[in-house]
C-alpha cells in the first residue's frame, strides 16, 4: 500500500463567535474532507511536544514521527538543507525574516508577503553590506530566508516574529539564556538596527511605498540551531523505498532533505492562497504512480490565520478540499494498489489570535478496508470521538505506516 499525508497548514482553529460558535473546519464546506473521515477513521494528535514551542517546524516533524528532543535544532537549519547551504559544526544557522517595521512597532511578520525576487535584491544587499567571514545572508523564498554565524551560540530567546504583530519590536529583541550566549545576542541584535538603517532608504524599498505597499525595513532573526541529526525516514519504515515532499515552504522542503524525501517543486506554488492547488494535487498524483510515500504540504491556511482573515481562512479550507482532496481522491480511489490516505493540520492558527498554539489537531485516516468510526465529519469537535482516540509522539505515524 502507497501512503499520502496531506497536510493544510494552521487550518485547525478555535471557535469564532461569528461564525455561530463553530470553528472554521466545522463552518466551512469541506464535502471530500468529510467523507473521508466518514469512511475512514479519526482521532487527535498531539503534535507540539512539552516544553516546545508551536512552529511549524515542530509540528511537522512530529507528524512524520521524529523524537523532537533528540533532533530538533531550530528552523533555521531547515531552511539552509532546503536551499543547499552546507553547514559546518560551528555553525548556527537562523531564520531571518524580512518583517515590516511601522515606528517601534513590528506591523507584520512577512513585509507584506514581499516576493522572492524583491527579497533577493535585499538580501544580497544586505550580505554586501553586513556580511563578513563570519556572518552571511542567504536568499529563501518570499520573506524567509537564512542567517548564518559562525561560532554563534544557539542558547539565545529568539521571539518568531508572527507571535507578536502589532506588537513593539524594542522589547521582543534577542536576549541571551547563559551568559556565554550575551556575545551573540549583542551581534545578532546589532545586525537588526543596522538593517533597519539600511533597508529603510533602499530603493526598492522606496518603490513598494510608493505603490502603497509595506517596506520589508528590518531583518528578525530567530530559531538558531546547528546541523540535526535526523535519520531518513525509511530507516523507521522500510516500506518508504522511495518518497517525495511537495512545498512552497523552505522549511518543510529542509525537513523533506533530512529525512530522505525528494523535494518536488511545481510551478506556481505560492504558499499564499493563490497557490496552485490543482499542480500540487497532479504533482502529488504523479509522484505516487513511482513513490511509496508522498507528503503534500499546503501553507495557505496558516497564513490566512495570521493574517486574521477568517473569510479568507474559510476559503482557503474549502480550497483544500475541492481542489486538492478531490482531485487526488477521484484520481487514486479504483487504482490496484491501494493508498493510504491521512489528511490533518499541522497546529491550529487561530485567526483570533493571529498565531500558532498547541492544542491537538484533528485527523483522519482512509484506505481501502478500513473499518469506519461513528464519525461523520471532519473538524475539531467531530474527531474528538474518534476511533483512534488522543496520540502523540510517534504514534500517529507508526499507525499510518503500518495500515
Amino acid at each position: 500500500m502507497k501512503h499520502l499525508i496531506i497536510l493544510g497548514d494552521g487550518m485547525a482553529d478555535w471557535a469564532v463567535p461569528s461564525l455561530g460558535n463553530k470553528t472554521l473546519l466545522q463552518y466551512a464546506h469541506t464535502p471530500c474532507m468529510d467523507m473521508l473521515a466518514r469512511m475512514g477513521r479519526t482521532g487527535m494528535l498531539k503534535t507540539v511536544a512539552d516544553g516546545f514551542h508551536p512552529g511549524s517546524e515542530v509540528a511537522n516533524m512530529s507528524v512524520m514521527g521524529y523524537d523532537l528532543p533528540t533532533v530538533y535544532e531550530g528552523r533555521g537549519v531547515l531552511e539552509a538543507a532546503s536551499i543547499g547551504v552546507d553547514l559546518e559544526p560551528d555553525d548556527m544557522a537562523m531564520r531571518c525574516n524580512l518583517v515590516c517595521i511601522e515606528g517601534d512597532i513590528l506591523k507584520n511578520h512577512s513585509a507584506g508577503h514581499i516576493t522572492t525576487e524583491e527579497a533577493d535584491e535585499l538580501i544580497r544587499a544586505l550580505e554586501e553590506r553586513l556580511g563578513s567571514d563570519r556572518i552571511h545572508f542567504y536568499t529563501g523564498v518570499q520573506y524567509r530566508h537564512l542567517l548564518v554565524v559562525k561560532g554563534g551560540n544557539k542558547h539565545v530567546a529568539c521571539v518568531p516574529p508572527h507571535d507578536i504583530p502589532l506588537q513593539p519590536f524594542r522589547p521582543n529583541l534577542v536576549k541571551a539564556l547563559v551568559p556565554e550566549a550575551q556575545e551573540t545576542a549583542d551581534l545578532l541584535n546589532g545586525l537588526i538596527m543596522a538593517s533597519q538603517d539600511l533597508l529603510a532608504s533602499h530603493p526598492l524599498n522606496l518603490k513598494r511605498m510608493s505603490e502603497g505597499k509595506d517596506p520589508a525595513n528590518s531583518i528578525w532573526p530567530w530559531s538558531p540551531g546547528y546541523r540535526p541529526k535526523m535519520e531518513p525516514l525509511a530507516n523507521k519504515y522500510p516500506s518508504i523505498r522511495k518518497g517525495s515532499v511537495i512545498t512552497a515552504v523552505d522549511l518543510i522542503r529542509g525537513i523533506g532533505r533530512y529525512a530522505g524525501l525528494r523535494c518536488i517543486d511545481v510551478e506556481g506554488a505560492t504558499g499564499l492562497y493563490t497557490t496552485n492547488y490543482e499542480g500540487k494535487a497532479q504533482a502529488a498524483i504523479d509522484a505516487l504512480k513511482t513513490d511509496d510515500f508522498v507528503y503534500l504540504h499546503i501553507e495557505a491556511s496558516d497564513e490566512a490565520g495570521h493574517e486574521g482573515d477568517v473569510d479568507l481562512k474559510l476559503k482557503t479550507i474549502e480550497y483544500l478540499d475541492q481542489r486538492a482532496v478531490k482531485p487526488i481522491w477521484e484520481a487514486v480511489k479504483d487504482w490496484d494498489e491501494p493508498v493510504a490516505i491521512a489528511v490533518l493540520p499541522d497546529h491550529p492558527t487561530p485567526c483570533e489570535l493571529r498565531t500558532h498554539t498547541a492544542e491537538p489537531i484533528p485527523f483522519l485516516i482512509y484506505y481501502p478496508g478500513i473499518e469506519p468510526d461513528a464519525v461523520q465529519a471532519y473538524d475539531e469537535v467531530s474527531c474528538r470521538e474518534g476511533g483512534y482516540g488522543m496520540l502523540e509522539k510517534d504514534e500517529f505515524m507508526n499507525l499510518f505506516m503500518n495500515s
